[in-house]
């Protein structure tokens, strides 16, 4: 079967878009999301050319794990970093202007997602750039595989810590043994309360691909090759889970998010965190362009990442594990927006499913 849910990766795939803000989002799509819900609406402004603004798309929130929609929020984020990257490639200057009519009303959340716009975009044009971190972008923006022990160069550190330019945002970077250890024992006893939430687990499983119609079909959500399998492997898997989805559902589930989230402690030199002096909406879509900007670089130097979002999710049953990591590593208020793990890849992974762009684009 032909895999449509990987067409969004070929270079070329803008080209065929005579709108350069299609192209740009062709683009922008390649972002890191939440669940890989790809939770984007483009409304293209029908009497200017150079405008166009992006929505989050209400429909594909995940309200278990993110009643808060904060995860949503930084997805945003990557999406507009990727689509400021495709700019200066093609000889665009993107005005990006955040919550141009005002900010949700937090107490009808989903009816401000519908109507109110998370950014105003404005294309200028400009002279392309031939810049390595667009290049970047056609790699797979998470591996979930071991990493090499080899931890990060004083030089790389640095360079990932200053990316954030904003204040009130910064990049930690922590690789002492001590600092590995505890940030190690958070993740994983985040991940057994999670497996241990039965509605949180269902949730997942419903955007559960188990085969190559289902991925076709939906272009959203996990599949076997966010499990490590690929090539006559993630066939072969996919073939059992189709026959037998008990394989992937329930306590089979459960045990899975528990292995996978040792074997990620258990090979991980270095974890790094975004943190924020506030927790806005605008600092959380700050926060998710600043995390496109790191996945990118740390392409550039070699390095790959996987988001640790767990500890972070804000439902009853994760407070006591998000409260005292927070108290740790966001004191006085602030925030850990993002927290992942990082380093040397094993081996390469699988490109993630991608909907069309002009699914993306409201008629």
């Amino acid at each position: 079967m032909k895999q449509r849910y990987l067409e969004p990766w070929s270079k070329e795939y803008a080209a065929q878009y005579g709108d350069a803000r299609i192209r740009l989002a062709a683009g922008g799509i390649l972002a890191a999301s939440g669940h890989n819900m790809q939770p984007w609406i483009l409304r293209l402004d029908p009497s200017d050319p150079m405008v166009f603004h992006l929505y989050a798309d209400s429909r594909r929130m995940t309200k278990e794990v993110d009643p808060d929609a904060r995860q949503m929020m930084i997805s945003q984020g990557t999406f507009l970093e990727y689509v400021a990257v495709t700019g200066e490639k093609e000889g665009w200057n993107t005005k990006i202007e955040l919550f141009p009519e005002g900010e949700y009303d937090e107490n009808d959340l989903a009816h401000s997602m519908d109507t109110l716009p998370v950014a105003k975009i404005t294309l200028a044009k400009a002279q392309p750039q031939e810049i390595p971190l667009y290049g970047a972008m056609y790699l797979p923006d998470t591996n979930r595989e071991p990493y090499r022990a080899e931890g990060l160069s004083a030089s790389q550190v640095s360079a990932l810590e200053s990316l954030s330019g904003a204040a009130g945002i910064s990049v930690r970077v922590y690789q002492e043994q001590a600092e590995l250890s505890k940030i190690g024992r958070y993740a994983l006893k985040s991940a057994e309360t999670e497996a241990g939430v039965s509605r949180v687990m269902e949730e997942s499983g419903a955007i559960f691909r188990a085969n190559e119609y289902r991925k076709n079909q939906y272009r959203h959500g996990f599949s076997v090759e966010g499990q490590g399998a690929s090539g006559l492997r993630m066939h072969i898997l996919q073939g059992m889970l189709t026959v037998f989805p008990s394989l992937n559902s329930g306590e089979a589930a459960a045990r899975n998010v528990i292995n996978y989230a040792r074997a990620s402690v258990q090979s991980t030199p270095a974890y790094a965190m975004i943190v924020t002096r506030n927790n806005s909406r605008a600092t959380q879509v700050e926060s998710g362009m600043l995390y496109s900007r790191l996945v990118l670089t740390g392409h550039t130097l070699g390095l790959v990442m996987q988001p640790l979002s767990q500890v972070l999710e804000e439902y009853p049953e994760m407070n006591g594990p998000y409260t005292e990591f927070k108290q740790t590593y966001a004191p006085s208020g602030g925030t850990v927006q993002m927290l992942f793990r990082m380093g040397y890849p094993t081996k390469g992974v699988p490109l993630s499913m991608r909907r069309d762009v002009m699914d993306f684009v409201a008629k």
